[in-house]
């Protein structure tokens, strides 16, 4: 053969070994036929020799022929500097780079250099090496092109660095790179992750025709500031999708945790022809976990198993932790044990799943299982398992745990730490907690979080918002959290104060947010504001999110929207359990027990399963509405066709269905066989429906039963006070009224109020602080004589009531009547139960004036009209 055909011979050779077989068996084999034919001092050959022992990884043999070769040129370096930089040895790399004469170097060694600092991690010094270029530049001439620039705006944008993507976007353009695709597609995307999708779009809106990477770029974009909806927006303006389009979307979807929406994604993907891949499977199953959805999970398990018959390791973690959330541990641990190689993740995602659902001893066994496995421990395994031991019974193993920390060195990462810190918290022990988060070297977010939580748990509000207020600096989780506090706690104004605050300084809300507030306006009944909530809810595409629909429901029928929250129930499309029972306890504190009773057959035909609060609301919707068999139908089922153990908040309703229906010692029977020690609330239950069926006898023995549990509310003592009254025993009243006084039980002072105009208005019984009262009450008085002038009002004369005149309630719909438009219902809230005078004058109000009056007491809804209630006088 001649010298050509050997050199293109060894040539095809080096290139087929490089990009094929990638053997060092091989590849030395054909080094040694290079020095057999001679052709050992081809620099030609040489180099493509350096190129293929660079790809089969052969680093050190590759640097061998590199010092032995002699006259090397631009390309022998530039290949060897690359082999440096694509195995991670940036040390090597930079060596051989600053050996490099200057005069050599061209626009390639440079853009290795800056590309390579980013591929390994040292985005600063990818900078700095562009910098120098420029320099060497301006003093030898240009020896840059655009992919040097398309390299530098990637660090750039992982730096998140603005003020240096403005100055880079100005070389660009001053270079005469500014109308080049891959320029374009870098400066779309550099904006993109420093976060200014305003200088996206402005680039964006300014390409003529953006390519697919430009529009994925924006999808990107948009759902980091706007959300997942915004980011669909853009998809379906695309000319076109390819598969990065729509991974892209469904991982989005999937990271916001809209389960369902992924899933209608992947399935239209694949309806337009896409196939799938192991990131769109992940993102998939992750979904899936998200809502739990094992009929999915499995049907793209068998999609997967068709497609690969073995599993790799990331899919196999995706399954794992997909039937883990779902709840399948025995197919979790057997698609582990299938696994050929297992990370931390596999073990992570299979104790997390195994530890949820409260087999804790066992998520135990598996951790030490995982440390005789030498398998890696590192800071995601650990925070799991002192995840596990948050409860008293593991506190000891927790405190083994930390430690082990200690001992280990790994007590020094946030995330352990912060672990340890809600670990705990959960076992109790706020001093210790705090103890941890002080000694912490390095503190994050999520320590501050962890505090607050803390604090939260142990009800300190105050400390809770100390450490909140030193936070130097704040995410939207410890937002939610100090939210989540105020309203958990009962302090739902403060923490729709802190939402105001959060929204004026442009805190980017999420469903939780969302979530929380609603339920402290639903607290508080306050629907003007609420509803301003659900509008921001909607402007940020949390409408369809079920959480927030499902607050939702809870606020409308708190504030006696009805109709409201049934419309939003039935918005719902996939319905989970907390929907159905928010939707029956809607019904049922609105008196409508027949709607209550077909929610909750319409609720069996689904494959939701009803639990205890599902019939509290069924039961007590029987119970406001006098529906005695169907409550007793109701009581005896839930425990032989679903296997609901009655509680005593069951025993309760039951006993006030029958007590109110005049089946007093059905009721009192009915408590005496309970299966287990009775409380207060059924005997106060009880005492209710005697007081309404004037049975003085039986309410003292229950009064007795009562008072045994020695309780502070005052609940029982007034009742009974109320009994003696009405039955003109003014002599018990007045004992009674001592009793409480030598046990330091004070009456709870009743209250309502009204929202007006955006502020709430509270009213106590004979007012006389509120600014507008002596219109008040000129306006009540005027609203009597109308009622008086009904003949249809009886007053109550009765010492008990004698301040009856001037309740809250009636002071609160006087208002109402001053300051709201004629054709506007009025709401008013109590803290008590509306007495019967009241009920009597606030259906009258309704005929008299022709106003829908809506009132929520204790207990229930009222809703009047033309002088009738909603509740038939039956509460």
């Amino acid at each position: 053969m001649s010298y050509m055909q050997i050199s293109q011979k060894l040539y095809d050779a080096f290139k087929h070994c490089s990009f094929s077989h990638k053997s060092p068996h091989i590849a030395r084999k054909l080094h040694a036929q290079l020095i057999l034919s001679g052709l050992d001092t081809s620099l030609f050959l040489l180099n493509n020799l350096l190129h293929m022992y660079s790809k089969c990884g052969l680093i050190h043999d590759a640097l061998q022929v590199f010092q032995e070769t002699h006259h090397c040129n631009i390309f022998t370096w530039n290949t060897m500097i690359n082999a440096m930089v694509n195995s991670g040895r940036m040390n090597e790399a930079e060596k051989l780079f600053d050996e490099m004469p200057v005069r050599v170097k061209d626009s390639v060694t440079w853009t290795t250099m800056i590309s390579g600092y980013i591929q390994n991690g040292f985005h600063a010094r990818s900078i700095e090496t562009f910098s120098l270029m420029l320099r060497e530049s301006n003093n030898r001439g240009r020896n840059y092109g655009p992919f040097s620039f398309t390299s530098v705006m990637k660090a750039c944008g992982l730096l998140g660095d603005t003020q240096l993507a403005l100055q880079l976007h100005d070389l660009v353009v001053k270079f005469g790179f500014g109308m080049e695709t891959s320029i374009q597609n870098s400066l779309v995307d550099m904006y993109v992750k420093c976060g200014d999708i305003d200088l996206a779009e402005a680039v964006f809106f300014d390409i003529e025709i953006p390519s697919l990477f430009c529009w994925n770029s924006m999808i990107s974009g948009y759902s980091q500031t706007y959300g997942p909806y915004k980011a669909l927006q853009i998809f379906n303006q695309m000319p076109e999708h390819d598969e990065v389009s729509w991974n892209t979307l469904i991982s989005i979807f999937s990271q916001h945790g809209f389960g369902v929406q992924c899933l209608a994604m992947f399935v239209e993907m694949c309806n337009q022809g896409f196939i799938p891949n192991f990131m769109t499977y992940g993102s998939v199953l992750s979904a899936c976990a998200s809502i739990s959805d094992l009929k999915w999970g499995a049907h793209l398990h068998a999609r997967i198993f068709r497609m690969e018959h073995s599993l790799d390791l990331v899919l196999g973690n995706g399954l794992i932790d997909m039937y883990a959330k779902c709840g399948c541990l025995g197919l979790a641990k057997r698609v582990f044990n299938s696994l050929k190689e297992r990370d931390h993740v596999s073990w992570n995602s299979l104790i997390n799943g195994v530890a949820h659902f409260g087999h804790d001893e066992d998520a135990l066994i598996l951790f030490n299982q995982m440390r005789l496995s030498s398998a890696m421990l590192d800071e995601f395994i650990l925070p799991t398992v002192l995840g596990v031991c948050s409860g008293q019974n593991f506190a000891a193993t927790g405190e083994l745990l930390h430690g082990y920390t200690i001992k280990s060195g790994m007590h020094s990462s946030a995330p352990v730490g912060n672990a340890i810190i809600t670990m705990y918290a959960k076992c109790g022990d706020t001093e210790k907690a705090d103890h941890v988060f002080r000694l912490m070297p390095l503190r994050n977010t999520i320590s501050w979080t962890a505090m607050i939580s803390a604090f939260s748990l142990s009800g300190d509000i105050n400390k809770a918002r100390e450490y909140f207020d030193m936070m130097p600096e704040r995410n939207i989780v410890t937002w939610n959290s100090m939210l989540r506090t105020y309203v958990q706690n009962g302090f739902s104004e403060e923490g729709l104060k802190l939402y105001l605050s959060m929204r004026s300084i442009g805190v980017q809300p999420d469903w939780i947010t969302f979530t929380t507030s609603i339920r402290a306006c639903a607290d508080l009944a306050i629907v003007k504001l609420g509803m301003q909530v659900v509008a921001n809810a909607i402007k940020f595409g949390f409408g369809s999110n079920v959480s927030v629909a499902n607050s939702i429901i809870t606020m409308y029928s708190r504030c006696g929207l009805i109709k409201e929250a049934k419309n939003t129930f039935d918005s719902i499309d996939d319905k989970d359990l907390i929907s159905w029972n928010a939707m029956l306890a809607a019904f049922a504190q609105n008196g409508l027990g027949r709607k209550v009773i077909e929610t909750f057959e319409n609720m069996l035909t689904t494959k939701c399963k009803p639990d205890h609060i599902s019939y509290v609301s069924v039961l007590s919707g029987c119970s406001h509405m006098g529906l005695v068999d169907e409550g007793k139908h109701y009581f005896v089922s839930m425990t032989r066709v679903f296997g609901i153990s009655p509680t005593n908040e069951h025993f309760s309703c039951m006993v006030d269905l029958l007590g109110r229906a005049g089946l007093l010692e059905e009721a009192k029977s009915l408590i005496e066989g309970m299966p287990f020690k009775t409380n207060a609330t059924v005997w106060s239950a009880l005492l209710g429906a005697c007081r309404i069926h004037h049975d003085l006898r039986l309410a003292e023995t229950v009064a007795k039963k009562l008072m045994e549990f020695d309780v502070e509310d005052s609940g029982g003592y007034v009742l009974l006070a109320n009994i003696y009254g009405e039955s003109g025993e003014l002599e018990n009243v007045a004992d009674m009224r001592k009793l409480m006084k030598a046990k330091g039980i004070r009456k709870s002072p009743g209250c309502s109020w009204i929202e007006v105009d955006n502020r709430v208005h509270v009213f106590t019984v004979d007012e006389t602080s509120h600014p507008q009262i002596k219109e008040v009450y000129i306006k009540l008085e005027e609203m009597m004589k109308k009622i008086e002038g009904t003949g249809k009002y009886i007053s109550v004369d009765s010492s008990v009531h004698r301040t009856a005149k001037y309740h809250s309630e009636k002071l609160a719909f006087a208002f109402g009547l001053l300051n709201l438009p004629s054709w506007m219902p009025i709401s008013v809230m109590k803290n008590l139960r509306v007495c019967d005078d009241c009920h009597l004058v606030i259906k009258l109000l309704s005929l008299v004036t022709s106003r829908e009056l809506i009132m929520r007491d204790r207990y229930r809804f009222h809703h009047f009209k033309d002088g009738f209630c909603s509740c038939k006088d039956y509460w």
